[in-house]
């Protein structure tokens, strides 16, 4: 066994490895021990949740299909919309849902923004 000094991002830690020779046969098992572990905290930004809007009126209305945050929104208010149009753009899990009107109509409100966490059944686009 030899011990060794390494550095790693500026932090200096000693471990203990066993060299073998080319020729040798393997030995059964190898331990690798630090005297120091690295326990970096995982931060993320979490998404601002916004809340609900309290009134659905069901076809009026283009609900958030999941949990997700809201990538683009991609009419604006007094657009007309065409049922099937891609009217959101989500992200849940490093994967985007594109969100589609269920009906056609005039974009009467925008509820929420880029980069808002919304909730499943959360109201995202009201037509007039």
């Amino acid at each position: 066994m030899k011990r060794l000094k390494v550095t790693v991002e500026g932090k200096s830690y000693e471990v203990e490895i066993e060299i073998l020779d080319e020729g040798a046969a393997p030995t059964a098992s190898r331990r690798v021990s630090a005297s120091s572990r690295v326990d970096a905290p995982l931060t993320s930004a979490k998404p601002k949740v916004v809340a609900p809007v309290a009134s659905l009126d069901g076809d009026n209305i283009v609900t958030s299909p999941l949990g997700a945050v809201v990538v683009s929104i991609d009419v604006n208010i007094g657009d007309a919309v065409a049922e099937g149009q891609q009217v959101v753009t989500l992200e849940a899990m490093k994967m985007n849902t594109i969100v589609s009107a269920s009906s056609s109509g005039t974009v009467k409100a925008v509820h929420v923004k880029p980069g808002d966490g919304v909730e499943e059944g959360q109201a995202l686009i009201e037509f007039a």
